[in-house]
């Protein structure tokens, strides 16, 4: 990372498998409905203070344990290079939820009849850096299926749901995956939400120690830039400072696991 420290809390296990179904924050109650076509963002803030102090400062509260983040990529971050990421979130039961997330896509311009199956969705990461469309699909393991996968006595390809497998089919360069692909972690990620539910807060641990902290909050499209800028005087209020680096963080955390293979 560039810029100051990321912040640092970060303790403990355990999670019920409802979480991963409720990790996205709800829109907040007094934005309008968006329509179908409309576009929908979510704003993100890189936060460099240490944890517990942001949490106490902008009265988030915990929305359930922590739970376990693998990434999957090959030595040179061939997939990342593609735009593409595969990430699975482990519950405290066991199961998982194996996510392929597809960058720079036009979701304003994507068929969410034909392009999206229900366990899709396509909308726009929003740092102050810049903003990119992806397009998130998602399928549930089993404790089984999940220990196999981190094993090895399963591939990837075989993990991966069908209508996973037809997006990279049906996206240049993105099929077949690499042969030398592994895992990269484990990371432990604990996430917040305040007490209007408007804004969520993501503390990531990799395996050194090294912390990330990141405010972040869903809204139509066309009110990104409004809701980053209260978002960001929020934070400011609190006395909280943000990182210098405002782009995603994805690519250094993944440089960072690999190196700590």
């Amino acid at each position: 990372m560039t810029g100051s420290s990321p912040a640092k809390l970060l303790e403990g296990s355990g999670l019920a498998f409802a979480f991963l179904a409720t990790l996205a924050i709800a829109p907040d109650a007094c934005s309008a409905s968006p329509d179908a076509n409309e576009g929908r963002a979510e704003v993100q803030l890189t936060l460099c203070a240490p944890a517990d102090r942001v949490v106490h400062a902008l009265n988030m509260q915990p929305r359930a344990g922590p739970i376990t983040v693998w990434q999957f990529d090959d030595q040179t971050l061939s997939l990342y290079a593609r735009g593409l990421r595969l990430r699975l979130r482990v519950a405290s039961d066991g199961r998982s939820e194996l996510t392929l997330k597809v960058a720079d896509v036009d979701c304003l311009r994507a068929d969410p009849g034909t392009a999206l199956p229900g366990s899709g969705k396509c909308e726009y990461d929003v740092y102050e850096a810049g903003t990119t469309g992806a397009v998130s699909l998602n399928r549930r393991l089993d404790a089984r299926q999940t220990t196999d996968l981190l094993a090895g006595r399963i591939a990837m390809a075989q993990a991966l749901s069908s209508a996973q497998i037809a997006y990279l089919r049906g996206r240049p360069d993105s099929w077949p995956l690499p042969p030398d692909m592994r895992k990269l972690g484990p990371m432990a990620l604990q996430t917040y939400r305040s007490a209007e539910k408007r804004y969520a807060l993501d503390v990531s641990r990799l395996p050194d120690g090294q912390r990330y902290v990141e405010i972040s909050r869903k809204v139509p499209l066309a009110d990104a830039a409004s809701a980053m800028e209260a978002m960001r005087k929020r934070v400011e209020a609190a006395g909280i400072t943000a990182c210098s680096d405002q782009s995603s963080q994805a690519l250094a955390k993944l440089r960072s696991l690999l190196r700590q293979e």
